[in-house]
């Protein structure tokens, strides 16, 4: 999806003192890359080993995957102990609960055991539909008003059997932290990606922002009636949620691996593709998954509602049907509308 959308025929005039550098790498279980624009004589391998370490940061204290993370050692802790979080691991936690309440539930980052329940994450069990008594126990322990956050220190109480899950909002933050990382670092114009979340800013040498593809459902990949869909990020993210990456089968009913929290079960019927722009990619990756729990019906009314920058591709009976608000439209570059 990284830089899509680039008309080959046109003359591009480069600067004589920079080029575009392509970087990259594994992070968070996916692929990272970045397209920078750099003079010439910058270090790449620093720039690479910088982006590494800001995204190994986010990893240490944000990975369920990784036994000692922040993030694991709040999950077992004892009940009614108190943690510090660290910034990174705070600012996140703090904009998903932010985020989940604004949702009304349809994000919540204490869900972690009911996806691995349903056979997906860090922990999962077997792919199966799990018995009912086993889901009520495991759904009582969630919940994201459970969660209790001390403002004053930065910290959170573990109330006992809480685990959080931040996956559907920390690779959005990673693609910010990479960004602020190089604006700092003296990189004026860049394009992030950490698995398939992206953000954009400045000017290429050629003075044209990054051009991208919104990330498509699989049919899409064979042919629409409607046009591919190109944005301008200029200083803009966008996040696609769906269930094309991550679902199984079972008697014939496909499982979505995004799990409605407030019927602690698979999203049925969920959209082929949520697209979410935001000016942080951490809130286009969490809001593509509430509006995916949502639904495209409900969904799009609730983005067109809170003025949320958001397209839905659905499966109907003629096909894929798109919808987008008035507030994604306008970001649309004018000659794919």
């Amino acid at each position: 999806m990284i830089d899509a959308y680039l008309d080959s025929t046109r003359p591009i005039p480069m600067s004589p003192n920079s080029d575009i550098a392509a970087l990259g790498g594994h992070t968070m279980g996916t692929q990272w890359s970045a397209k920078l624009v750099a003079p010439r004589s910058r270090d790449l391998h620093a720039l690479h080993a910088g982006i590494q370490a800001e995204l190994d940061r986010v990893v240490a204290q944000m990975s369920t995957w990784e036994t000692a993370s922040n993030i694991s050692l709040y999950n077992h802790a004892g009940a009614d102990s108190w943690h510090e979080i660290p910034d990174d691991f705070w600012t996140v936690l703090t904009a998903a609960q932010d985020i989940a309440q604004r949702s009304d539930g349809a994000f919540d980052p204490t869900v972690g055991p009911l996806v691995a329940l349903w056979g997906f994450g860090a922990d999962a069990a077997a792919q199966r539909i799990p018995d009912a008594a086993h889901l009520a126990d495991v759904a009582r322990r969630c919940g994201w008003n459970r969660l209790q956050l001390n403002p004053q220190n930065h910290s959170a109480l573990q109330p006992g059997g809480l685990q959080l899950d931040l996956s559907a909002i920390a690779k959005g933050y990673g693609v910010d932290v990479v960004s602020r990382w190089l604006r700092r670092n003296g990189i004026d114009a860049a394009l992030v990606e950490v698995g398939g979340e992206l953000h954009g800013y400045g000017r290429k040498p050629d003075g044209q922002p990054w051009r991208v593809l919104v990330e498509s459902a699989p049919e899409e990949d064979a042919g629409a009636e409607y046009p591919p869909r190109v944005l301008a990020l200029d200083d803009l993210a966008v996040a696609t949620s769906g269930d094309r990456w991550h679902h199984y089968e079972h008697d014939g009913v496909s499982y979505s691996h995004t799990l409605d929290p407030r019927t602690q079960a698979p999203v049925t019927r969920a959209a082929a593709a949520v697209s979410v722009i935001d000016r942080q990619a951490m809130h286009a990756d969490a809001w593509a998954t509430a509006l995916t729990v949502m639904g495209a019906e409900h969904g799009l009314a609730f983005a067109t509602q809170h003025n949320l920058a958001a397209r839905f591709v659905s499966r109907g009976q003629q096909g894929l049907e798109e919808m987008m608000t008035p507030a994604f439209q306008q970001y649309l570059d004018a000659d794919t509308q």
